[in-house]
């Protein structure tokens, strides 16, 4: 596989005519994310000052720039400058890691953020630039793993997964698990590694019986007429915001995002339980499922049947598509990412906990799907 090639413009998509004609700032300008912060602080400052008008004339001075996170695929900065008045303003730069459109189609999250901005979801999009883009600076914390089994949380999570489900996308409504997941596959079975020890440790995963385990899968699900919606597909703690005082919460990062099947979005999200540590003995028990199912069809009080059947089926069942597709993303990750990370060994994590949860999901699911057509 040859260099990384931009198919698309990002200034482009930023000035598509939607969402009613909103305009947002551009600039060329780029900045290596692997830069040390005091090297970095001037590229920053010079990039907001080409980008917003308002600050083109203030002294470099005037500006300060600080780390907020630095996750796997990018770097958050928290750019703050002192305008005339004697006011601090920040935004958000968020920096995209080196080698990232190997597994994450920049074109459509950039289509669909300012959709989900103006309906309330994550901060607002500012502008964007070579590498990034900037958004607005919203003061919360980060969730951690066992917030998310909090029951209040969970509630308001579900809540809230519920309303972004609601969000209308212009464009293709066809569910993107599929597609993505044979993409990976395509990308994660042609590969060569310079390091020997990778390439042999690569050699011995089958992925003649990896493919067969996603057609089977595929198999399977189409028999639910599963919901389409557009999702989230990355919802883990680290991308769950909460202002405490004003009992809000906050989903963000929506690199993922997709149309996609309402129970792979909800299943990813019960694998998250798991934190970073990847400790699957605690995704949710039924109960914990009842309890976000409950708040996340309504308060009309839905049949337990109706709960089961998403919660039980739809979602676990899904779960399993979760596993697979982030262990073929850990491949490709293997190859193209800079950051020192076993993604490797991250790819046979998740692979024997599909193995591990196949039998037990698939039978519930068989179960279910024949005593549907029995009547």
């Amino acid at each position: 596989m040859g260099a990384v090639k931009n198919i698309w413009n990002e200034r482009e998509v930023a000035e598509a005519p939607d969402c009613s004609q909103i305009q947002i700032p551009t600039s060329s300008l780029s900045v290596d994310p692997s830069l040390p912060l005091p090297q970095i602080t001037p590229l920053i400052t010079e990039l907001c000052k080409d980008l917003f008008e308002k600050w083109s004339n203030l002294d470099d001075s005037r500006f300060s720039v600080e780390t907020v996170s630095g996750g796997i695929t990018n770097l958050l900065l928290k750019a703050t400058a002192k305008e005339e008045g004697g006011n601090d303003v920040s935004v958000t730069v968020r920096l995209y890691g080196p080698n990232t459109d190997y597994v994450i189609n920049r074109e459509r999250e950039l289509q669909a953020i300012k959709y989900l901005s103006a309906a309330g979801f994550g901060a607002n999009l500012l502008a964007v630039f070579g590498n990034g883009m900037v958004q607005s600076f919203i003061n919360v914390r980060t969730l951690a793993p066992l917030d998310m089994r909090n029951p209040k949380l969970a509630a308001e999570i579900a809540r809230e997964l519920r309303r972004f489900h609601q969000v209308e996308i212009p464009g293709s409504k066809e569910p993107q698990l599929w597609i993505d997941m044979f993409k990976f596959y395509e990308k994660a079975s042609s590969l060569e590694f310079d390091d020997s020890e990778k390439q042999k440790i690569y050699k011995t995963i089958s992925f003649s019986e990896v493919y067969n385990e996603i057609v089977e899968l595929k198999e399977l699900t189409s028999h639910f007429n599963a919901p389409v919606v557009f999702s989230h597909n990355d919802l883990l703690s680290g991308n769950i915001m909460a202002n405490d005082e004003e009992e809000k919460l906050y989903f963000i990062d929506f690199e993922y995002g997709s149309y996609n099947y309402r129970g792979f979005d909800i299943g990813n999200h019960f694998n998250e339980y798991a934190g970073y540590e990847c400790d699957y003995s605690l995704y949710p028990t039924k109960e914990e499922q009842y309890h976000f199912f409950r708040h996340y069809l309504g308060p009309d009080k839905p049949q337990e049947t109706k709960i089961w059947k998403l919660s039980m089926v739809e979602a676990n069942t899904y779960m399993l598509a979760s596993h697979l597709y982030w262990a073929l993303w850990g491949i490709v990750q293997a190859k193209f990412s800079p950051i020192k990370f076993d993604y490797l060994g991250y790819f046979f994590l998740r692979y024997n906990e599909y193995k591990k949860q196949k039998e037990k999901c698939l039978s519930l699911a068989r179960s279910f799907l024949s005593r549907s057509e029995a009547g």
